[in-house]
């Protein structure tokens, strides 16, 4: 059997999972392994946004270790308000930071496409946000999403995490004026402006990020439209030739014409002239 195992399923692209899983299964059947063969055949095929997520485990490792260590300290900071160690400011620039990464992973997500390559959908996205945030939030959906064989979005509740379960609260932004005064009353210490500082950098490596992504859309769009205009020239030169063949064409089919006009013509002064001569010679005798 070949080297594809059933986690490697989860890897492909959507729309090949169920065949392989077919041909995996069938493998396994024939090399006496029944039970995994059983075990594969009862895999189910991922949703759109869990497929999304799955990729984003296998190919952003950074990104996704940068929003585990967002959410520790969220869940640190959230605690430390509740046990009434730490304060407000403190909460929301944790919650900025797991925000920052949330994002980053949603950029990410944006560049896969669907089997029928389009762009994956605003809904999706929103529910692949949603299992990212569960997961910087929650260890057990943390360790599932992990594994990188997830077949369902996930959602944080408050307490765990459940597929079906209601949309996570959001973190609620300050109004910008009230903020402003509390930062003017209560300057941020060394720690609060390291951690604003790596929010900043985030940010701006999100918008990099983006930058690049449409620097290499106008990239790809230049490039297909300097090949649509070859396509274009090619295409005006390839229709020039036919009809200049055509045209060379018509005018061998008329000197072929002329030419047997002029053969035809040619035997019939040929007969006559032998008919001529037969004549008299037949006088002559």
């Amino acid at each position: 059997m070949g080297t594809m195992e059933p986690d490697d399923l989860y890897g492909l692209p959507l729309e090949r999972f169920v065949p392989e899983r077919a041909a995996l299964a069938r493998a396994l059947r024939a090399d006496g392994q029944r039970q995994q063969a059983a075990n594969v055949v009862g895999s189910r095929k991922p949703t759109v946004a869990a497929w999304a997520v799955n990729q984003l485990v296998r190919t952003q490792g950074r990104a996704l270790a940068s929003l585990y260590d967002a959410g520790d300290k969220l869940r640190e900071a959230q605690a430390d308000v509740l046990a009434g160690r730490g304060d407000a400011r403190a909460l929301r620039l944790a919650a900025d930071r797991e925000r920052v990464a949330v994002d980053a992973l949603v950029i990410a997500a944006r560049g896969l496409l669907t089997s029928e390559g389009h762009e994956l959908s605003a809904s999706v996205i929103d529910r692949v946000a949603d299992t990212m945030h569960a997961a910087a939030l929650d260890d057990d959906v943390r360790a599932t999403v992990r594994q990188g064989r997830l077949e369902r979005e996930l959602r944080h509740v408050g307490f765990g995490a459940d597929a079906a379960g209601p949309a996570p609260a959001l973190r609620r932004r300050a109004k910008p004026k009230a903020r402003r005064q509390e930062t003017a009353a209560h300057p941020p210490g060394d720690q609060e402006h390291g951690e604003a500082q790596r929010i900043a950098q985030a940010r701006a490596e999100a918008a990099q990020v983006q930058r690049e992504r449409a620097k290499a859309a106008r990239t790809d769009e230049s490039r297909a439209r300097r090949l649509a205009a070859d396509a274009q020239r090619a295409a005006r030169a390839a229709q020039e030739r036919r009809e200049r063949a055509a045209l060379a064409l018509r005018d061998a089919d008329a000197a072929l014409a002329q030419a047997q006009a002029q053969a035809e013509a040619a035997n019939d002064v040929h007969r006559r002239a032998q008919e001529e001569l037969t004549r008299r010679a037949e006088g002559l005798s």
